[in-house]
């Protein structure tokens, strides 16, 4: 029961919305299996158009990368395969699905995964964050770090050490012996008051 993989991922792209057309630049992926990490993927990928200065510049993805990089739907079909049908982590994953989605949609696959969002985990977990930015927790809870931001592999891995410390903290302050998708799914879903006596009415279904 409490051993599962996740797959934590993130993409960089060329914008923020895919219905306005921006496209996927680079993913990152990292294995979590029993919470530690046992493999990785990453691949900056080709949208067939320039990207702008800015990003550019946030990223450090040149246009002169991409050009020489796989096709993007060459690149997702890697990820497609990497992923299987392990459940998905992002940081503010409502971001990251939704490429993910859009990208999916153009090779003709629909992800049946489910995805977990480590920033609702932590504001529920970690309420007295000074905020819930990937990087702000990850000096906050003094995670390993190779100190590169805006690099899907780099902030993927940096989700994964965040996801792997919200797993062993909700053991320890509420007492689990393992912490279950589901569980997981329940803590994302409730409001930050609730949490005490959610994790009790928990705590006492699993005894």
């Amino acid at each position: 029961m409490g051993n599962y993989n996740v797959v934590v991922i993130d993409f960089e792209t060329t914008g923020l919305s895919p219905n306005m057309g921006e496209r996927a630049i680079e993913v990152g992926a990292v294995l979590l299996n029993n919470n530690q990490i046992v493999d990785r993927f990453q691949s900056l990928m080709n949208p067939g158009k320039k990207i702008s200065a800015f990003i550019e510049s946030y990223t450090g993805i040149s246009n002169k990368m991409l050009s020489t990089a796989p096709s993007i739907a060459e690149a997702m079909g890697e990820l497609k395969n990497f992923i299987g049908n392990n459940h998905l982590v992002a940081h503010n994953a409502s971001f990251d699905s939704r490429f993910l989605d859009a990208e999916f949609d153009r090779i003709k696959h629909k992800r049946k995964n489910e995805f977990a969002c480590s920033l609702l985990m932590s504001r529920r977990i970690y309420p007295e964050a000074p905020n819930h930015k990937l990087e702000t927790l990850v000096r906050y809870k003094n995670l390993k770090t190779d100190g590169v931001h805006h690099r899907a592999l780099a902030d993927a891995e940096m989700t994964a050490h965040l996801w792997i410390r919200l797993v062993e903290d909700i053991k320890q302050k509420y007492k689990f012996d393992h912490v279950s998708f589901d569980i997981i799914q329940k803590i994302s879903k409730t409001p930050k008051d609730k949490i005490p006596e959610v994790m009790k009415k928990i705590r006492e279904q699993l005894h």
